[in-house]
C-alpha cells in the first residue's frame, strides 16, 4: 500500500488512515444475521477493531499476523473501528 502508516493514537474518527499492526484476537460475531469477522489490531500505540462484514474468515488473517490495513476510521462506543478496510499481508517473522 502506498499510503504512510499513522500510528493508531494519531488517528481520529472520519479520517481516511492506513496502519500497520498485529493480530491481537480474531472473532466471528454475527450482525443482523451476516456474520463479521473482527480482529483487535495493535500497533505498540494503541488497538483498533477491524471488521470484515460478510466475511466468516480470511486466508492468512489469524493472531499474530502482521497486517497494513487502509479505511475511514469511525467510533462506536469509544472504540476506533474500521469497516471493510482494505489489507495487506505482511511477511511472518522468522
Amino acid at each position: 500500500m502506498e499510503r504512510e502508516c499513522l500510528r493508531i493514537c494519531d488517528c481520529a474518527p472520519g479520517d481516511r488512515v492506513t496502519i500497520a499492526g498485529t493480530v491481537r484476537s480474531m472473532t466471528l460475531r454475527p450482525k443482523a444475521n451476516v456474520p463479521a469477522l473482527e480482529i483487535e489490531l495493535y500497533d505498540g500505540s494503541g488497538s483498533v477493531h477491524v471488521v470484515w462484514l460478510g466475511r466468516r474468515r480470511i486466508p492468512g488473517i489469524g493472531p499474530g499476523r502482521r497486517l497494513v490495513v487502509t479505511g475511514r476510521l469511525t467510533q462506536l462506543t469509544g472504540e476506533p473501528i474500521l469497516y471493510n478496510p482494505r489489507y495487506e499481508l505482511k511477511p511472518l517473522a522468522a
